[in-house]
């Protein structure tokens, strides 16, 4: 099956000096080779700098199998870069003074607390600076208490999480929370800002402001038939399998609200969201967060820490063992060589967010670049790395 051919979406991609259009075709037809092995379907990606889109394409298919070929305003369901939505949320909560760093999940949610005393042991501890650094010392789990069928109500998923143990003393250890830490924040945000509605908060607190309008928690009727499905290229005997991440084809209905894997979005709407934290929450003139709450949460707050997950796919592969390098809801770039997400090259300060396997944004502050990759097709996540190691280094290469 011949690959479709890349195509450029945007007119508004410009050549720049001090961008390297050799290095930008380099790193394109990579990811061309990367489709042509099976490694992925598709991706669209847009790299920018100084604001300004250098790339914008689209390669590779939706859907394999189908022979169905990407399009530019295809619908991704981005599955952990959701927890970037949810964190700003949460950003603009504490920036509104309805949210404190040190407010603990039981002043707003009691019943986590639960009635089973052999369940209770240090949740009380647990606050909103330890969610956004998965340092609760909650299970990683990517189940948060029940099945995928019921996901999608929230009420049920916090009710479930009143019956969950803390493993280890909230703050004393990172371990990356795929499930149950944002659960927890999106309904604290939700009642802090007493809203009936999750998905519509959502709507209201970022993504009609930014102009988001392909971005909802929830796949919405109207967009289905843009909708890119999850396809799993998972070992057997993983973390995950690949009906966890499949399965999300059916929990994502058009109500469902789950602020940890819940939210679909488009290439355009995830760079423009990027952008808006490039620009340090600017909007038309306006802060929808202010630049020193952005700051704090893009300024490394996890120290020495590894992350545990991370640590134990790396001692698997041979790797150097990374360091956490969170920030408040962001992942960071960070000093030194150990493989990660956003490469060796970007800047430490350098942020963004990922979903398993597929998706990912990252804004470099110090060469102002931004990049935003979707991808059709669910790799497994140590190959993950590797792949987003690879190409934000090609990405950064260009910058001149």
């Amino acid at each position: 099956m011949t690959i479709p051919v890349s195509r450029t979406n945007a007119a508004d991609v410009v050549a720049r000096d001090d961008v390297d259009p050799r290095a930008l075709e380099r790193f394109v037809a990579e990811i061309v080779s990367d489709i042509e092995r099976g490694a992925y379907d598709g991706v669209h990606v847009i790299l920018a700098r100084g604001g300004q889109k250098v790339l914008d394409t689209t390669v590779g298919w939706a859907e394999r199998a189908t022979g169905r070929e990407l399009q530019p305003n295809d619908v991704f369901r981005v599955l952990s870069l959701t927890k970037a939505f949810t964190n700003l949320m949460a950003l603009r909560a504490v920036s509104e003074g309805r949210l404190a760093l040190s407010t603990r999940v039981v002043d707003l949610i009691p019943e986590f607390f639960g009635t089973d005393p052999f369940h209770m042991l240090r949740k009380d501890r647990i606050n909103l600076v330890h969610l956004f650094t998965h340092r609760s010392g909650l299970p990683p789990t990517p189940n948060p208490g029940l099945g995928p069928d019921r996901f999608g109500v929230l009420a049920d998923v916090i009710e479930a999480l009143s019956r969950v143990d803390v493993l280890f003393e909230p703050g004393e250890n990172l371990n990356y929370a795929p499930a149950i830490n944002h659960a927890l924040m999106g309904e604290m945000v939700r009642r802090a800002y007493g809203a009936e509605s999750f998905g519509e908060l959502a709507q209201t607190l970022l993504f009609r402001p930014l102009g988001m309008d392909d971005t909802s928690f929830g796949l919405p009727a109207d967009r289905a038939d843009r909708a890119v499905p999850l396809k799993a290229y998972l070992p057997e005997g993983g973390f995950l399998q690949p009906a966890d991440i499949e399965g999300l084809n059916e929990a994502i209905t058009p109500d469902a609200e789950i602020p940890w894997v819940g939210s679909v979005s488009t290439a355009d709407d995830v760079h423009a969201f990027a952008e808006w934290l490039r620009r340090r929450g600017e909007k038309d003139g306006q802060h929808l967060v202010a630049p020193a709450i952005l700051d704090q949460a893009t300024t490394l707050q996890t120290g020495d820490m590894p992350n545990d997950l991370y640590a134990q796919m790396a001692r698997e592969r041979g790797w150097e063992i990374p360091k956490g390098n969170f920030g408040l809801g962001f992942s960071l770039s960070g000093a030194g060589t150990a493989p990660n997400f956003f490469g060796p090259f970007t800047s430490p300060r350098t942020h963004g967010n990922y979903g398993a396997g597929s998706s990912l944004f990252w804004i470099d502050p110090e060469r102002d670049f931004t990049f935003t990759f979707l991808s059709a097709g669910v790799m497994e996540e140590s190959e993950n790395v590797a792949r987003f190691q690879k190409l934000s280094t090609m990405a950064i290469a260009a910058a001149l």
